[in-house]
């Protein structure tokens, strides 16, 4: 992973900003509801004094109990022509698209149409036969032994024509170790996930997201990261020089590759739209719920802090806290899902390595606004 996100949502102890007052920087306010108002400040002025100077735009949106209380654009999205980021700008949103895949990995499982304790083989029939059985659940847990990325693949420009094709680039490897053993983080195998997903459905994964997820949730925002699209409101992507800190733009890259484990975009508003479906029933079933919030165990017993498509943990306040990272070219994202005080908050940049650290202060800011008598 090319960002500790354990550090980020758990770990990292991030200080307040000092003397009330919040630092100017070029930031839209888009949605600010009045009964959180010394949380947003709180977190304007920490996102404006410890990220948005290091970041050329950056989207950041909280809701409470479904409701959302804080949208808000700092900086831009195309820093040479100063066009500003807006509420409907794009970012590359990592390893954020797995719990979106996950969603489509519990409608399956709901339909009886996906056993996650079958052999991959059951609905890749082609996939090779590895020395030990791989089951759905193990790769969606990172616990199947299939590799992460090596060497460049994470700049990645070749485009692949189905989820089936992508497969390729690790299918012929052996497992690094004997499944359910281990916790070895590995976006390869969400690609052979996206393909339990098509022949589990009958439906082309990208369709099937399309149709069953995004759509239904009106995720109006969220798209494959296609390297032919014309998607307007898509962000330009940037690196940033570690000597003399400038933003250059990052290298093209074909996202075809992974699109379930890290090929997404997406905002701020519409990945807290999707954690706050998933507060409650509706959308998925209570037990669908458990079954991506439960964190997994190896085969001796120990948990490994992810469900199915989410990192899980309990935070200070004793709150059941769902979070996922992602790393992309030219983006970070930070996402969490408080499952007690139903705080859901989304944090997107076009920055590759953006420093997002930020986002436990802000979520502390919010869990205590959102524990007041409102």
């Amino acid at each position: 992973m090319r960002f500790s996100w354990a550090v980020a949502f758990g770990l990292a102890a991030v200080s307040p900003p000092l003397g009330g007052q919040a630092p100017a920087c070029h930031d839209t306010t888009l949605v600010a509801d009045r009964q959180f108002a010394s949380a947003i400040a709180a977190a304007r002025a920490l996102v404006c004094d410890s990220l948005a100077p290091r970041t050329p735009g950056v989207q950041i949106a909280v809701a409470v109990d479904g409701r959302l209380v804080w949208s808000a654009a700092f900086g831009y999205a195309d820093e040479a022509g100063h066009v500003p980021v807006t509420r409907t700008t794009q970012f590359r949103i990592g390893s954020v698209s797995k719990p979106l895949t996950a969603a489509a990995v519990g409608l399956l499982v709901e339909a009886g149409k996906l056993d996650l304790d079958a052999p991959v083989q059951r609905y890749v029939p082609d996939f090779p036969v590895k020395r030990y059985p791989i089951t759905t659940r193990e790769l969606a847990g990172h616990t199947a032994g299939i590799r992460h990325y090596q060497g460049d693949e994470f700049l990645l420009n070749r485009r692949f024509g189905s989820v089936h094709d992508a497969l390729a680039v690790f299918a012929g490897d052996s497992l690094l170790f004997e499944p359910g053993t281990r916790f070895s983080y590995s976006s390869y195998g969400w690609n052979l996930v996206s393909a339990v997903v098509e022949g589990a459905s009958g439906e082309d994964f990208l369709s099937y997201m399309s149709r069953h997820v995004l759509r239904p949730l009106g995720l109006t925002h969220t798209a494959p990261d296609r390297a032919d699209s014309l998607m307007t409101d898509l962000t330009h992507f940037y690196d940033r020089d570690s000597a003399s800190g400038a933003f250059s733009l990052s290298p093209p890259v074909d996202l075809s590759v992974k699109w379930a484990g890290g090929g997404f975009v997406s905002t701020a508003e519409d990945l807290v739209r999707f954690g706050s479906a998933l507060l409650r029933p509706g959308f998925l079933r209570a037990e669908t719920l458990e079954l991506l919030f439960t964190s997994q165990r190896t085969r001796d017993g120990h948990p490994t802090g992810y469900g199915i498509g989410w990192f899980v943990t309990t935070d200070s306040l004793g709150h059941r806290w769902a979070f996922h990272g992602g790393g992309a070219v030219g983006g970070t994202t930070a996402f969490g899902v408080d499952r007690d005080s139903h705080l859901v908050l989304a944090i997107t940049s076009n920055l590759t390595d953006a420093p997002l650290t930020a986002v436990r202060a802000v979520q502390r800011y919010f869990d205590a606004a959102a524990g007041a008598p409102r």
